[in-house]
C-alpha cells in the first residue's frame, strides 16, 4: 500500500517536461540549472519531518525523523519523541518504498553517520552508537559513544559525527557551555568555545582541530587533501548582510566572533582567521562534497550546502588561494515555497544528489521561523543530471567481498564507482599491517589510467592503519611529485606525529615553493613538537605574506612550546619572523615575553609589527603601569601619522583591560 501511494504521488507531482530549470514536485516549485531534474525520493508516510541522513554499505538510508516537537530541550531529553527510520529502495528506481523504525525514543537527532555496521547519531548531549546485532532492522544495542554533558536551550551543543578520510571521527561543539575533556597524559581540556573535535573510532585521542566564537558549527566535509570545511551560523555579529557562512578550518585556527569564550585559547594574531564564504542569514546546515563525475564536467569536488532560511542549496567551486582555499558561490537548487527548509544533502552511489527537506515544524531558537508548522511535512528529493549514464551495481553488492584477496581489494581503488572505492578502503584498513605492502606499492607508483587516481586513496588507507610499517610506507611520499599525494602524506605524518619524518620536514618547511605544502609541513612540525624545528620555522616565516601560512608557522611554535629557541626570533631582522616569535612567546605557557621588547615594537617602522605589539599589550593588563608612559608618548608623538594613531587607538580601545592603559587612551582620544 505504501509503495502504491508513493508511486501515485511521484506520478502526479513530478513534471519532468516542465520548462527548463523549473519543476513542480510534491506540491512545491523548484528551480535548477539547465540539464538537471528533480524527483521525489521519499515523503510521508515513509518520512514526515526528516532532518539528517546517511547510507549504509548496502544503500539503505538511515533518516532522523522529527516528531515535530519544539518543547524545551529539557523536556525533549525526558520524552525522547524522535526516531530513526531505515528506508530501502527495493526495485532500484530511485524511490524508497520500504521503511523500518530503526530506533525510537531518540532525543532531538542532529547528525547521522554510518560506520562499520553501526549508526552514530548526535542527540545532545551525547553521540550514540546504534547497532542492530540480530539483523531484524531494529537497533538492539545503544552505546553512549561520546558524553558532551551539556545541553543548552537551543540544543546546538552538538552536531555530527562525520567520518574523516583519515579514519577519525569528527564532530562539532556549539553554544557557549563549558565542557571538560580528559586526555591521557595531559591536563584536561576545558572550553566554552565552539570547536571541531576529533577522536579515534574507539573514542580515544580526543582533540580540537578548530576553535571558534561562532554560535553553531554544523556540518564538516573534507577535500581530497583532507582540508576541513564547515557550515556555521553567526560567524560574525549580523551586519551588512552578513551573519552565517562557510569556513575553511585550518588546524589550530581561531574563527568567528571575537568574545570572551576565545580568551582561554591560543591565537596567532590580532584578528580571527578569515571566512571562506559569507552567506548572509542563511542558517547553513547540511554540506557535502560531490565526488563523482555524474553531474558532468566541473562538478567533481564541488560543495553543496543547505541554506535552511533561504530555501536553497548552494554550489561552491573550490580553488587554491595561496596556502588556503577560495570559493566561487552560486545557487543550485532554489524554491519559492516558504516551507521548504533543506537540512541535509548527500551524494548517492549512482551520482544523484539527495536533498533532505525537514518541512515547516522547526522553530526552536530560530529567529526567522515565526510559526510552528508541524503539519507541514517534509520530504527527500533526488536531483539527477539529464541523460546521465546509469551505473550498474553502483555499490558493488554483487562483488564477492568476503573471498577477495588483498590484491583484489587494492585493485578496487581504481574502480569507477565511488561507493566501491570507499568500501575497499575500509576493508583494507581493517586488514591492518597485512595490507601495508600492497598499499605502499600503489601509493608510490606511477599514475594509472583509471577514472580516479588511486594513489591518494592508498595513502589515506595507510593513514588508517596503526604501526611503524604504515608510517614507513607513507613517510617518503611527503616529497612525492603529485601535490595531492604530498598533501595527504604530510597530513598523515602530522596526524601520527611521526618523528622519523622530522629531518625532511625541517629541510622542506623553508624550501618548498608551494605555500600549501609549507603550511602542512608547519602543522606537522608543530604536532611532532621537537624544539629542533623552531629555527627552521623562524626562517620560513621570513617572507610570509599569507595568513594561513603565517598562522601555521606561529601555531607550530606555540605547540612546540620552547621559549628559549623561540626568543631567538626576536633578534631576527625580518619583521615577519619577529612577529611570529612575538605572538608565539605571548601565547605559549611560560613564554616570558619581555615587556621592554613589546614596548619597543609599538614604535616599529613596520605597521604590522606595531599592530601586533598593540594586540599583545591589550592582553596584559598587568603591564599597564609600565607601559602607560610609553603609550602616552606614542599616541601624542608628532611623528605618528594619523593612520598609525587610528590603528593604535582602535586596537587599544578594543582590547585594553588595564585601568592605567584606559586612562592613557582617554587622555589622548
Amino acid at each position: 500500500m505504501i509503495r502504491t501511494a508513493l508511486a501515485i504521488v511521484a506520478t502526479l507531482g513530478l513534471n519532468l517536461a516542465a520548462q527548463a530549470g523549473e519543476f513542480k514536485v510534491n506540491g512545491r516549485t523548484f528551480q535548477l540549472p539547465d540539464g538537471f531534474t528533480i524527483e521525489l525520493a521519499a515523503g510521508p508516510p515513509l518520512v514526515d519531518r526528516p532532518i539528517v541522513a546517511d547510507f549504509d554499505e548496502r544503500g539503505r538510508l538511515y533518516v532522523a525523523d522529527s516528531s515535530g516537537s519544539n518543547e524545551k530541550v529539557e523536556r525533549q531529553l525526558v520524552d525522547k519523541t524522535h526516531k530513526i527510520v531505515r528506508l530501502e529502495d527495493t526495485n532500484g528506481d530511485g524511490v524508497y518504498d520500504k521503511r523500518t523504525v530503526f530506533a525510537d525514543r531518540m532525543m532531538f537527532p542532529e547528525g547521522a553517520m554510518w560506520r562499520e555496521g553501526s549508526l552514530y547519531v548526535s542527540a545532545p548531549p551525547s553521540i550514540w552508537k546504534l547497532t542492530d546485532t540480530d539483523g531484524d532492522g531494529v537497533t538492539d544495542r545503544r552505546v553512549e559513544w561520546f558524553k558532551g554533558k551539556t545541553l543548552t536551550s537551543c540544543a546546538n551543543d552538538l552536531h555530527g559525527p562525520y567520518l574523516g578520510p583519515d579514519g577519525w571521527i569528527y564532530w562539532c561543539k556549539g553554544a557557549s557551555a563549558r565542557q571538560t575533556y580528559d586526555r591521557l597524559g595531559k591536563l584536561p581540556f576545558t572550553t566554552r568555545a565552539s570547536h571541531i573535535f576529533r577522536a579515534r573510532p574507539d573514542g580515544t585521542g580526543i582533540e580540537p582541530v578548530m576553535t571558534g566564537g561562532m554560535d553553531n558549527p554544523v556540518d564538516v566535509v573534507f577535500t581530497p587533501e583532507g582540508e576541513r570545511i564547515f557550515t556555521t551560523t553567526f560567524l560574525q555579529s549580523p551586519g551588512g548582510g552578513r551573519r552565517d557562512g562557510l569556513i575553511h578550518a585550518i588546524y589550530g585556527g581561531v574563527y568567528g566572533k571575537v568574545h570572551a569564550v576565545l580568551d582561554e585559547h591560543p591565537q596567532t594574531g590580532p584578528d580571527v582567521m578569515p571566512v571562506l564564504s559569507h552567506l548572509g542569514p542563511a542558517a547553513p546546515c547540511g554540506l557535502t562534497r560531490y565526488e563523482s563525475d555524474g553531474f558532468g564536467t566541473g562538478f567533481r569536488d564541488n560543495l553543496f550546502a543547505c541554506q535552511f532560511n533561504l530555501r536553497k542549496v548552494s554550489r561552491h567551486v573550490l580553488t587554491r588561494n595561496g596556502s588556503a582555499i577560495a570559493s566561487q558561490d552560486s545557487d543550485f537548487l532554489t524554491s519559492t515555497d516558504l516551507d521548504f527548509h533543506p537540512t541535509d544533502v548527500h551524494e548517492d552511489a549512482d551520482g544523484s544528489l539527495l536533498v533532505v527537506d525537514t518541512g515547516g515544524w522547526y522553530k526552536l531558537c530560530c529567529p526567522t521561523s515565526q510559526l510552528e508548522k508541524p503539519d507541514v511535512l517534509g520530504a527527500i528529493y533526488r536531483i539527477r543530471r539529464s541523460g546521465s549514464t546509469r551505473i550498474i551495481d553502483p555499490r558493488g553488492l554483487t562483488l564477492r567481498w568476503d573471498t577477495m584477496t588483498i590484491a583484489d581489494r587494492v585493485s578496487l581503488l581504481t574502480d569507477a564507482r565511488l561507493a566501491v572505492r570507499k568500501r575497499a578502503m575500509e576493508s583494507l584498513a581493517n586488514e591492518g599491517v597485512n595490507a601495508v605492502k600492497a598499499l605502499g606499492g600503489l601509493a608510490s607508483g606511477d599514475a594509472l589510467t583509471s577514472p580516479v587516481d588511486p594513489r591518494p586513496l592508498a595513502v589515506w588507507t595507510l593513514t588508517r592503519i596503526e604501526g611503524p610499517d604504515a608510517r614507513a610506507a607513507v613517510r617518503p611520499l611527503i616529497k612525492a611529485r603529485d601535490q595531492t599525494i604530498r598533501a595527504v602524506a604530510l597530513r598523515s605524518v602530522g596526524l601520527w606525529r611521526d618523528r622519523e619524518a622530522l629531518p625532511t620536514l625541517i629541510q622542506q618547511v623553508a624550501l618548498s615553493p608551494d605555500p600549501f605544502d609549507r603550511r602542512l609541513i608547519a602543522e606537522a612540525l608543530g604536532r611532532i613538537g621537537d624544539r629542533a624545528a623552531v629555527p627552521a620555522l623562524l626562517r620560513a616565516a621570513t617572507l610570509v605574506n599569507d595568513r594561513g601560512l603565517e598562522h601555521a608557522i606561529t601555531y607550530a611554535m606555540i605547540e612546540i612550546g620552547d621559549p628559549e629557541s623561540t626568543h631567538a626570533g626576536l633578534s631576527l631582522p625580518a619583521p615577519a619572523s619577529r612577529r611570529a616569535a612575538l605572538i608565539a612567546l605571548d601565547q605559549m605557557p611560560g613564554g616570558k615575553l619581555p615587556v621592554e621588547t613589546v614596548s619597543a615594537d609599538l614604535s616599529s617602522s613596520d605597521r604590522a609589527t606595531r599592530e601586533t605589539a598593540a594586540w599583545v599589550v591589550s592582553r596584559h593588563p598587568e603591564w599597564g603601569g609600565s607601559l602607560a608612559g610609553v603609550l602616552a608618548g606614542r599616541l601624542r608623538s608628532d611623528t605618528s601619522s594619523e593612520g598609525d594613531r587610528n590603528v593604535l587607538e582602535i586596537q587599544l580601545a578594543r582590547f585594553a583591560k588595564s585601568p592605567e592603559i584606559q586612562v592613557v587612551i582617554a587622555a589622548v582620544l
